[in-house]
């Protein structure tokens, strides 16, 4: 049986790891986009992007709070079927998305370990998704504890790197917007990569959904994380960009180069912030693995409760956690660590997109067949006023994935092997129910 043992402040840095992690890749952002042109889409996107979703899920999130999150939202509203969908298409794009924190992982612990050769990054990924699994067979609660201690430790290294890096402590050179694009480059050249980089960092506020039928009061719970979650990874990014951005130049920012930016802007700080920060990379990794597997491995869970998965994945242990679903997610991620990505940020905007939309139209949806489905938390609005802020995030994503379809960044691969995956979504769905009423 499931346990509520997630309070607000766990959920807050549970968010914080679902959708963030620090500013980490945002070294890769500047180099590809500029800093003039990564900061605007960095101050933009909060507003145009993750306050609408943030309100659209909490409203949702108050009047459904219930175990399998999203998944439990669509079906709902749209039916078994396409409810199936919605986790399906999650389920895939957590395949990409747990990708990623290994290769993070393995960026920053190469400041220590310079030349690990590409089967030590492996066994590197597999130690740090079995670290997360062991983490979570203790529980949403464990969970919830080490994302409290992570996020403090990843915030206090960035923090401390701001605070070395501002004037008058090293002086300001330049104005940390300039130059706005990378020289020799034109905005239509870069707004691909700019704008997948930076909505790459603040997708996901649906995420901890999944997990609240282990949130204390989650009709009062979820929202109010929100309200601090938003503000808290915005402010993660723009308090350490700011100052180091205005005491750099523009050729020290790459991909992993935080470190090296905390030696060149740090004075006699900077070799301890440095090596602050590379080992809080690692751990928020570990952390982001930790929070993604807990939330991802409730969708089996969830499926699995409603008969279309085999009742073992649904059972719960004595802290009522699911063992099976967890170690099963695990093993699967373990698998698509072997394969080689490319490309990863965007492929898994494209998948979270088709997600989200499902999810913003089952808000639209039950505003008008349940009307009086609420919690605690409900926009103040309009019927027609919902349906614009659903379409605003929609926008965005949309432009994301047709820009970098026209730019090139999506790999023909990588959209075929989406297309693919969300087309077997049915096939799989017809199997399940007919094996089920066999």
């Amino acid at each position: 049986m499931l346990k509520r043992t997630l309070g607000v402040t766990a959920l807050v840095f549970v968010m914080f790891f679902t959708t963030s992690g620090g500013a980490y890749s945002l070294e890769g952002l500047v180099a590809a986009a500029g800093p003039g042109l990564a900061l605007l889409m960095l101050a933009v996107l909060p507003f145009v992007y993750s306050l609408p979703e943030a309100l659209i899920v909490a409203e949702l999130a108050s009047a459904m709070p219930e175990e399998g999150g999203y998944y439990r939202w669509v079906r709902r509203a749209w039916g078994p079927f396409w409810g199936f969908q919605n986790g399906w298409i999650t389920w895939l794009y957590s395949l990409v998305d747990m990708a990623i924190y290994p290769v993070l992982f393995n960026t920053y612990l190469s400041w220590f370990v310079p030349g690990l050769s590409s089967n030590g990054h492996w066994y590197v990924s597999l130690v740090l998704i079995w670290t997360a699994a062991l983490i979570n067979l203790f529980g949403a609660y464990r969970v919830g504890e080490f994302s409290i201690g992570s996020g403090i430790f990843v915030l206090g290294g960035f923090v401390a790197l701001a605070v070395v890096a501002m004037p008058p402590a090293l002086h300001a050179t330049h104005a940390p917007w300039t130059p706005f694009l990378p020289p020799g480059t034109s905005v239509s050249a870069t707004l691909a990569v700019a704008l997948s980089t930076a909505l790459w960092n603040y997708i996901g506020w649906d995420n901890a959904s999944t997990v609240q039928g282990e949130v204390k009061d989650a009709t009062f719970t979820y929202p109010k994380a929100l309200a601090f979650a938003v503000p808290l990874v915005t402010l993660s990014y723009l308090i350490p960009m700011l100052p180091t951005l205005a005491a750099t130049g523009f050729s020290q920012w790459k991909e992993g180069a935080w470190p090296a930016i905390a030696v060149a802007t740090g004075g006699r700080y900077g070799p301890f912030i440095a090596a602050w920060i590379a080992i809080a990379g690692m751990v928020s990794a570990t952390a982001l693995m930790n929070a993604l597997l807990m939330t991802y491995s409730r969708i089996p869970l969830a499926v699995a409760t409603d008969g279309l998965l085999p009742r073992w994945l649904a059972v719960t242990d004595g802290r009522g956690t699911p063992r099976r679903a967890v170690v099963v997610s695990a093993i699967a991620y373990s698998v698509f660590a072997l394969l080689p990505y490319s490309r990863l940020v965007v492929a898994d905007v494209l998948l979270y997109s088709c997600a989200l939309i499902l999810e913003f139209s089952a808000l639209l949806k039950l505003r008008r067949s349940e009307p009086g489905l609420r919690g605690a938390f409900r926009i103040n609005a309009r019927w027609g006023t919902v349906f614009a802020m659903a379409v605003l995030p929609t926008l965005v994503l949309l432009a994301v994935v047709g820009l970098s379809i026209l730019d090139g960044d999506l790999a023909l691969p990588s959209l075929l092997g989406s297309a693919v995956g969300i087309a077997l979504g049915p096939l799989f769905y017809y199997f399940l129910t007919r094996r089920r009423g066999a």
